[in-house]
């Protein structure tokens, strides 16, 4: 009953969420900048151009880390700070920056995986087309490809892309993220096109560029279907619901199957070419070839999901929700069954070691009388999902990691500062961090996972005296 012996305990983050200093170092400006300024988008009118203070904090936040035992962190890399304009010369500061930080990460022991994209996009760029320009394929690639020649001497894990169903679906499609656009079907799905060829450019780059053996992952999101009852038909149920594709009126956008089939199995689902076949771009072999770059694992956003029961006529329904269930601050439901059966659904399908990239929960956390910020709901949650994600290991899922979200609270996009997913409490007026109950028992789940480790090496060792 455990994960396998060099199964990784992280946390996560992302670089417009914590940073801050939007407009020092050289830094470029984002899509999020634009989106963040402009009146009426987010919450209360809160932005990024603090945020957690990360760019000058960094090495505060590092150690933090380290002192409760975390031995890997995701974080992005902002493009428009590395590269201003997105596509021509590099930011020295930008480029020190990184470097720095990921010098601190491996002088305390944390390994760093780096994200290449996190939503925000160069406005230099978005202003020449975005991801409608097909100059777009290339430009993601040169970045990539700097990204990997700068930091591959150091970094062995890397993604490109972190949840294009959000930033295309609500960036361009509903309009309710940056950029804030409401294109028609068809330019959406031009985008996500070009996302995904952009992905697979990507790829090649980074191998070409990389300086020792790495490992390149792809984290898509979604709601994991799981089934009500653990029968055959709920079972074949779910799945069947996990990897359908949406009507176009029905958020067509989130779903699992038109993200991930092409980049892995090199092919679009049947169900969704007949949905949106009036909207398709053109579509080539030599497009799917590009798309499907072999990719070394899959991984996955997952924080809930639905339940779903086969009906009468061999189809599937999703089970409604029970008057009063469990939800977190901004009302998403609770379902730790999710990170059983989503991973077991996806390596059934891809075949990939899986990682959980991005799963936690909002509180509405303050500092309490004694000092401390207890979230006991926290620990509660992270408790289920990752006993989830072992039954998931021990039905033969070969999963590598899971990082919480966030290791810090941040800024939550259109919600600001309003939500708080972090295993540290952020005084946003002082920048003081202040470890939550839930950090710190995180810090003993590694260490207990740390044990278990050390006991399966000793036992190895008896046998073999023996």
């Amino acid at each position: 009953m455990a994960f396998k012996k060099d199964f990784v305990f992280g946390v996560a983050s992302a670089a417009y969420q914590i940073e801050g200093a939007y407009n020092e170092g050289g830094r470029g400006e984002s899509v999020w900048d634009r989106y963040s300024h402009t009146p009426g988008n987010i919450l209360h009118g809160h932005t990024g151009d603090v945020a957690c203070d990360h760019y000058h904090r960094y090495k505060e936040d590092v150690a933090l880390m380290a002192s409760l035992g975390i031995k890997a962190y995701r974080f992005s890399i902002s493009w428009s700070r590395l590269i201003p304009d997105g596509a021509g010369e590099l930011n020295p500061e930008g480029v020190k920056f990184y470097s720095d930080l990921i010098d601190e990460l491996l002088k305390n022991g944390i390994e760093p995986y780096v994200t290449l994209f996190h939503w925000d996009y160069p406005t230099a760029l978005f202003d020449k087309g975005g991801w409608l320009n097909q100059e777009c394929i290339l430009w993601f690639a040169k970045y990539a490809e700097k990204v990997v020649s700068l930091y591959s001497d150091r970094v062995k894990y890397f993604i490109t892309f972190n949840e294009p169903q959000c930033f295309i679906g609500q960036g361009y499609e509903q309009g309710i993220h940056a950029p804030g656009l409401k294109l028609p079907f068809d330019q959406v799905l031009q985008i996500a096109h070009n996302v995904m060829k952009a992905h697979g450019a990507a790829v090649i780059a980074m191998r070409k560029a990389a300086k020792q053996q790495i490992k390149i992952g792809y984290a898509p999101t979604c709601s994991a279907s799981y089934p009500k009852n653990d029968t055959p038909e709920d079972i074949e149920a779910a799945r069947r619901a996990f990897f359908a594709c949406p009507e176009i009126n029905g958020g067509a956008m989130w779903n699992v199957s038109w993200w991930s089939d092409p980049v892995i199995l090199g092919k679009y689902p049947e169900d969704g070419l007949r949905l949106y076949r009036d909207y398709l771009p053109k579509i080539t072999e030599e497009d799917m070839r590009l798309i499907s770059q072999p990719i070394d694992f899959y991984a996955q956003n997952i924080y809930n999901g639905h339940a779903v029961e086969a009906a009468e006529d061999g189809a599937y329904k999703f089970f409604k929700r029970e008057a009063g269930y469990a939800q977190t601050a901004i009302g998403w439901p609770v379902t730790p069954e999710a990170l059983c059966w989503g991973p077991r659904f996806l390596y059934e399908r891809y075949r990939l070691p899986i990682v959980i990239s991005e799963n936690g929960m909002a509180d509405t956390d303050w500092v309490s009388l004694d000092g401390g910020v207890h979230d006991p709901a926290r620990i509660d949650f992270i408790t289920r999902y990752v006993s989830a994600l072992r039954k998931a290991a021990d039905c033969g899922v070969d999963i590598d990691a899971y990082f919480y979200w966030s290791f810090t609270d941040n800024f939550e996009w259109t919600k600001g500062y309003t939500a708080r997913f972090g295993l540290v409490y952020v005084d946003y007026a002082t920048q003081k961090r202040i470890v939550k109950d839930s950090g710190y028992w995180y810090s003993n789940l590694i260490k207990e996972q740390k044990n278990r480790r050390n006991k399966q090496k000793a036992n190895i060792s008896l046998q073999i005296t023996v």
